[in-house]
């Protein structure tokens, strides 16, 4: 026999099948050893084996099989793990945590496919693993590179440490030329169990929860401390291909089970949103037996088809949703109330508790919401807890909201000190003093201080050199506070004035500062020269306005392509954003009225008056109704940006910045030859060959700017039939107006 025969004597024939047994022994012994928990050989056996298997290699190492147990440890990276730019994103989930959001999310693809309630759709459901995301790149059957998710975009190289993991093929028969495998790499309750004993035994620090515990096992620079973690891998998703794996994802689901990987086999198929909810309380009733961590059941469109045709948003597809589990409760101490106040100046109640394991992890805090959920009522004046009001020292039932965000559910007035006294909330900002008011209809109270609130200016300024925002390279949050700590920089304007403002004793401040060297000094005045040019829809999300998040900054920079429209457009508009507050007003308080009993509401005529009554300059309506009329910009981001801008501080601050910047129109989302591209379209009536959905899809991927409402910056309406008051505007205008049929010609696809 080959394995009695020593490596040094062994020939070419012998050596290929020598090495083919070791592999096959030595895959064994791990799985016995990491899946099993049944070692079928002693550690020594096990090494002589490693070591026969390096020195055979060592002597042909052109014989290196792909699947070789060498590879499965790896190298240890010098300096962290290289990054890895996914081909296709690795997006996050859309969360549901009641029964009708679900049956919202059926009604929601139904209406974007054009399919009736009657139409058959079908779902796949399975178990929501808690555990971390990882991809798996396999190149003519044989794997080549493993990456975490990261940021969605970006993650990190673990490749060396995926290939220690027994779940993961290392080769595979019969695949696609490519394909990228996606997953979840997770722990085992019974083999979590034993690690913390082991690290217990060896006097280290155990994990907090399984989750962790993979988290932290796979992302280990050393892959032979991943290899003596017990990981294990489901395989439910894939990413790049080069050709379809099915025509449907239970099918798909099915392929990779066939190609070896372990997949979940509570996975099933429901037909509609009845059996998607029974199936989630089938799983939920099974979710402690299982021997792993689940925080829910994902429910995806089961035909690929139909995937591609809903697509995605920013960061989530629109056919997949994850259901929720209740989150788990405990009984702890309210210690004390916290107010914190956010970088918009939002005065947040926050609860320090008594320390308290829930579900795996441990919580001291605890969100209050506001001064009503602390009050024990709603925005409303709807009872909330029965009435029951939050005081310092009460004895409180907290839960982790879809097991991550700490909430309060109860209190247990039987148990309240009698020397617990109501929470006075604060008037004043307990950071600048300025007064905290509460507009109508807000649930939260703010900070008036702006940019002379400590609080509010270091969080603008943290937001603005985010990853989403400036992303300064070595300006990162600990540095922002030290440089406002210091008196170096109040505004944005500051960062770009600081190499100028403090000259050769800024370098030579910040040389003498721990953590700071002549170069990494240097290296920050280079990243700071380099963000003066900035695109569009960065510098908009950088500013840090109220509900004008990534999405939303993109959508305006879209549709006024500069700097100097969107200012103008802006600022012709905030005496509508006042005659639409004070349109809302008249409207709230004739509600209140109806209600009451006094008169009938009448909403339209209410708001006609107040905007006849505000008497605007010539445009400000027009700009108004272009500013909410863009898709995705609704009243409430419009009267962000006009608040903000109505600033005169805010807006010299702004102004300021803005000297120091070169700022980069956004990229075409189409060639040249596109028929639409850079043109603004307004879709009103009724479509018959296409969703409204997916007609702002293919208009938005021309290259069009898709609007709500028709103005003088239109150029074209797309009327079907129903159309009413837009079309008459339109034809009112001059604007351009085609039918369904004319728009389908126009974009060739007719």
């Amino acid at each position: 026999m080959t394995g009695t025969v020593a490596a040094e004597d062994l020939d070419r024939a012998q050596a290929r099948a020598e090495l083919a047994r070791l592999a096959e022994e030595i895959a064994r012994a791990d799985r016995a050893y990491h899946t099993d928990d049944a070692p079928v050989m002693s550690d020594a056996d096990y090494d002589a084996l490693k070591a026969r298997n390096a020195a055979i290699e060592a002597r042909f190492p052109d014989l290196r099989r792909p699947d070789s147990p060498s590879g499965r440890i790896g190298a240890t990276p010098a300096e962290g793990f290289a990054k890895v730019t996914h081909a296709q994103r690795m997006l996050s989930l859309e969360n549901a945590f009641y029964p009708e959001e679900i049956t919202e999310f059926d009604g929601r693809i139904r209406r974007y496919l054009g399919l009736g309630a009657d139409a058959p759709l079908r779902y796949t459901s399975e178990p929501k693993i808690d555990g971390l995301s990882l991809s798996l790149r396999y190149e003519d059957g044989h794997l080549v590179q493993a990456a975490t998710r990261g940021d969605g975009t970006v993650g990190e190289n673990v490749t060396a440490n995926a290939r220690t993991i027994d779940d993961i093929p290392q080769t595979l028969e019969g695949a696609p030329a490519l394909l990228e495998v996606r997953g979840e790499v997770y722990m085992s309750h019974a083999d979590f169990a034993a690690l913390n004993a082991r690290q217990t035994e060896r006097s280290d620090k155990p994990f907090a929860n399984p989750r962790n515990a993979a988290a932290g096992s796979l992302r280990q620079l050393d892959a032979e401390v991943t290899r003596a973690r017990p990981l294990r891998f489901f395989a439910y998703a894939w990413g790049e291909l080069s050709e379809p794996l099915a025509e449907t994802q239970m099918s798909a689901i099915g392929r990779l089970s066939a190609l070896g990987f372990v997949t979940n086999p509570l996975t099933v198929l429901c037909d509609g949103p009845a059996e998607m909810l029974a199936r989630y309380a089938e799983i939920e009733q099974q979710r402690a037996t299982l021997d792993y961590d689940i925080d829910g059941v994902v429910c995806k469109v089961n035909d690929l088809g139909l995937q591609a045709r809903l697509g995605y948003r920013s960061t989530t597809p629109r056919w997949a949703i994850a259901q929720k589990f209740p989150a788990e409760l405990a009984w702890t101490r309210l210690e004390a109330i916290d107010i914190q106040v956010g970088r918009t100046g939002a005065l947040s109640p926050v609860a320090r508790l008594t320390p308290v394991t829930v579900g795996g992890v441990v919580l001291s805090n605890a969100t209050l919401h506001n001064e009503d959920y602390i009050a024990g009522r709603d925005a409303n004046g709807t009872p909330i807890r029965d009435g029951k009001d939050v005081r310092e020292g009460d004895w409180v039932q907290v839960y982790r909201a879809g097991d991550v965000i700490p909430k309060l559910a109860d209190v247990d007035l039987s148990r309240r000190p009698g020397s617990a006294v109501p929470f006075a909330f604060p008037k004043k900002c307990p950071e600048c003093g300025s007064d905290a008011v509460r507009e109508a209809g807000d649930s939260v109270r703010r900070c008036t201080g702006g940019l002379i609130c400590p609080a509010q200016a270091v969080e603008k300024l943290k937001h603005f050199v985010s990853r989403a925002a400036f992303d300064i390279e070595g300006l990162g949050a600990r540095q922002v506070e030290q440089f406002y700590r210091d008196g170096w920089i109040a505004e944005p304007s500051d960062i770009f004035e600081l190499e100028a403002r403090y000259g050769p004793g800024c370098l030579t401040q910040l040389r003498n500062r721990e953590g700071w060297g002549e170069k990494s000094a240097a290296n920050l005045f280079r990243a700071i020269d380099e963000k003066r040019r900035i695109p569009l829809e960065r510098l908009i999300f950088a500013l840090g306005i109220r509900h004008v998040g990534e999405v939303a900054a993109a959508d305006l920079a879209r549709h006024y392509g500069s700097w100097e429209e969107f200012a103008a457009a802006v600022d012709a508009a905030i005496p509508a954003a006042a005659a639409h507050r004070a349109a809302e007003k008249a409207v709230a308080a004739e509600q209140r009225a109806a209600q009451a009993g006094e008169r009938r509401a009448q909403s339209a005529e209410s708001r006609r008056r107040a905007w006849e009554e505000a008497a605007l300059p010539e445009g400000a309506k027009a700009a108004w109704e272009d500013l909410v009329g863009i898709d995705g910009i609704g009243a409430s981001v419009a009267l962000s940006l006009a608040d903000s801008f109505a600033q005169s501080a805010e807006r010299a601050s702004i102004d300021r910045l803005i000297g120091h910047l070169d700022i980069l129109p956004p990229e075409p989302r189409a060639t040249a030859d596109s028929p639409v591209a850079g043109k603004t379209i307004v879709f009103t009536g009724s479509l018959e060959r296409m969703t409204r959905a997916e007609a702002k899809a293919r208009a938005e991927e021309l290259g069009a700017r898709v609007s709500g409402s028709v103005s003088a910056r239109t150029d074209l309406v797309v009327a079907g039939p129903g159309a009413g008051s837009k079309a008459r505007k339109a034809t009112e205008l001059g604007i351009e107006t085609l039918d369904e049929d004319g728009w389908l010609r126009l974009v060739g696809d007719a």
